[in-house]
């Protein structure tokens, strides 16, 4: 069974938007008092947050599927509907979020540090939010929005000042136990750790993490062993420490060509943008096992090898405890100097600056697609797509709001600019977009109708007769009433039509 889990796909469902309700007040003697439908509420938020007290993504392995609360729907007597709560996922400090292209999102390095990984949907809006002077009765509301719903990568960068690698059985674990209140599985038989290990060390007045990163061979970075599975959990050190094996009995193995492999497999390892390669950090080298008579002998023999590199030595033995102090003082000095390099850098870090939105930005980009069934118009943009997700299309007086709102956005006057005419497919939205038949604007007066609520006379029949044609209607019968007088007036002088009746 897992017990350490490091890279999960999350599967996320914010809550849905409750819907507005439709009403109209009544009392005694006042039928119709006014609309006092109220709103629904907002669907609940997933929110993932840095915690502390979380060592591993765990729990999401066994449950990927996560779900947060919908929105009440709103009631008449103007009461609204009740928010859905949000959902907070605690994550280990260091995970790493992505979307489901591998976007990085956010990286949750700090305690308490949050991001909304998806937002709940809106509810919409009832019929009294709805009323203005000249639409004093909506007979229709606007429906909830749908929650987001997609997947989520996590990823568990662990924090760290201090990496330890080297080969398996190098007594890595031994170290790490030595040294801090860690309990690390330790054996008597070879075995590699299969999953990191952190332990707090105090040396002196400074206080800092070590992680126990599982062994490394040769051939790591072609994907054999564990390959560079677990390298990512030190990409956040300060320092490395190399744990060389003084007392192997593998056949052509000792201290220098482990190193030599270690330090081949490292620099295979890709790094962030904008981080220090890993070859590039402070290192220091442990020849562990000095208590075996054999291995403090190679000891002596490879120090002076190592020295001439450049590396920092130390002997020290993870059973008798020899040489842990000078280490951890060691490995002490070289994590504060990075942190006070590190506070100096942030002091002189690029200020963020937040900048509001242009009041004259696009809300919606109009574009024609050809396909085989001929040339679509195809609108996207958050607002338009939000406002077919809240349009009831069973009421025809919701349609004509919506098409009220696409006319004052300027949509049309953008289809007109891009070539659509009468009749032309208009899809808003992506793939799963509602498809409309357009028809120009038909009137945007939709607030000084008279018809019945829930219905709009612009959509009852598209050939009516405009007022150009009702005016050239109503002067052919006056003209044709002149002509009859006349006749009638030209048949009395004849003697034809006297005008009485028999």
């Amino acid at each position: 069974m897992a017990t350490f889990v490091d890279r999960v796909t999350l599967h996320v469902r914010a809550g849905h938007g409750g819907h507005g309700c439709v009403s109209v007040r009544r009392e005694k003697f006042k039928p119709l008092a006014g609309p006092d439908g109220g709103n629904g509420g907002d669907g609940g938020d997933i929110v993932l947050v840095a915690d502390a007290q979380e060592t591993t993504l765990l729990p999401y392995h066994r449950r990927p599927h996560r779900t947060s609360d919908n929105g009440g729907p709103g009631m008449g007597d103007n009461r609204s509907g009740f928010s859905g709560g949000d959902l907070i996922l605690p994550v280990p400090i260091g995970t790493v979020v992505r979307d489901a292209e591998g976007v990085e999102l956010a990286d949750l390095a700090e305690p308490g540090m949050s991001i909304v990984i998806a937002p709940g949907g809106q509810g919409g809006l009832g019929n009294a939010s709805l009323a203005t002077t000249k639409r004093k009765a909506p007979g229709f509301a606007l429906l909830g929005t749908l929650g987001w719903e997609g997947d989520i990568l996590l990823e568990l960068k662990t924090v760290a000042d201090v990496a330890l690698v080297g080969f398996p059985s190098a007594g890595k674990s031994s170290l790490i136990a030595a040294i801090s209140a860690a309990k690390p599985k330790i054996a008597d038989y070879p075995f590699t750790t299969l999953h990191p290990n952190l332990g707090v060390v105090e040396s002196g007045e400074s206080r800092f993490t070590v992680a126990d990163v599982p062994g490394l061979i040769e051939g790591a970075s072609e994907g054999k062993g564990l390959g560079l599975e677990f390298l990512r959990h030190v990409e956040r050190c300060s320092a490395l420490l190399h744990v060389l094996d003084c007392a192997t009995l593998e056949p052509g193995r000792d201290p220098l060509s482990d190193l030599d492999v270690i330090l081949g497999e490292l620099a295979q390892y890709p790094v962030p943008k904008g981080q220090m390669p890993l070859l590039e950090r402070p290192q220091l080298v442990a020849l562990n096992k000095v208590d075996v008579p054999e291995g403090r002998d190679l000891a002596d023999m490879v120090r002076p090898e190592l020295e001439a590199r450049g590396y920092r030595v130390f002997e020290i033995s993870a059973v008798s405890r020899e040489g842990l102090r000078q280490l951890t003082f060691a490995l002490a000095e070289l994590v504060e100097r990075d942190r006070a390099a590190r506070i100096a850098e942030s002091a002189t870090r690029e200020r963020i600056v937040i900048r509001p939105r242009a009041v004259d930005a696009v809300d919606f980009t109009v574009t024609a697609e050809g396909t085989h069934e001929g040339t679509i118009y195809r609108v996207r943009g958050a607002k338009p797509e939000r406002w077919v997700q809240q349009t009831d299309f069973t009421n025809d007086e919701a349609v004509g709001y919506l098409a009220d709102r696409l006319a004052k956005l300027g949509v049309e006057r953008e289809l007109f600019a891009k070539g659509a005419v009468a009749g032309a497919t208009v899809v808003i939205g992506g793939r799963d977009g509602m498809v409309f038949d357009w028809e120009p604007t038909l009137t945007s007066a939709a607030e000084l109708m008279t018809a019945p609520r829930g219905t709009d006379a612009r959509l009852d029949a598209l050939n009516r007769p405009t007022t150009s044609q009702r005016r050239q209607s109503y002067k052919e019968r006056m003209d044709a009433k002149t002509e009859a007088r006349a006749e009638l007036e030209r048949e009395r002088e004849a003697g034809i039509y006297s005008g009485e009746d028999e």
